[in-house]
């Protein structure tokens, strides 16, 4: 039995979760609950990752893994997956995981910034211009979205997309990017979607 480090709340954590449902490996982690603040380090999950971060999946051997995706490509690959694909298909993959990653990055960076006592304007300004440029993109490419195989890409942007629901309900994405809000209604039916909703608790 693997050992995941998780919280309900976290999309890169998530991320990690939809992998192992759409790989059939679920079955196959323990979640341990850890608690990851930025400026209170974790002892306990120090001793799996030094950078006290999750997702941190500890294997069978002993051995650590860091960073989401690198924890996905390892159950894609334990599971002899579909969701790195190869050829053609593996590019549009990887830029959609990469926007959805960095959209993500840019939210919890936007998040941490609101709730300081004293959030500097300027930089709330440009966590949103980011946002919502990065959005427009996307909408730009809900089609091809929708065409593709399922794969990492879909995973990274929904997961992404999750979290404004969950930390930004007040931005209205939806109205900014219509088509990529179809899209990513059909995506929130698939079963390891519905499952890993995050939750406060």
């Amino acid at each position: 039995m693997m050992k995941l480090h998780w919280s309900p709340k976290s999309p890169y954590v998530r991320k990690v979760l939809v992998c192992a449902y759409e790989l059939g490996v679920f079955d196959q982690l323990e979640l341990h609950r850890s608690v990851a603040v930025m400026l209170k380090p974790n002892a306990e999950l120090m001793q799996d990752n030094p950078l006290s971060k999750i997702p941190t999946l500890v294997l069978d051997n002993g051995m650590a893994l860091m960073d989401s995706v690198v924890i996905c490509e390892y159950l894609n690959d334990m599971a002899s997956g579909h969701l790195f694909p190869q050829g053609a298909d593996k590019w549009p993959a990887l830029r959609w995981h990469a926007l959805g990653d960095g959209l993500l990055d840019a939210l919890i960076l936007w998040r941490n910034e609101r709730e300081r006592e004293l959030p500097l304007p300027a930089l709330l300004d440009a966590f949103e211009r980011k946002t919502r440029a990065a959005l427009a993109l996307l909408d730009a490419e809900a089609d091809r979205l929708g065409q593709a195989s399922f794969a990492i890409g879909h995973v990274g942007v929904g997961c992404a997309l999750g979290y404004l629901d969950y930390r930004f309900d007040a931005l209205g994405w939806r109205t900014l990017a219509p088509g990529l809000a179809q899209w990513y209604a059909s995506l929130q039916q698939r079963a390891s979607f519905v499952s890993t909703e995050p939750f406060d608790g």
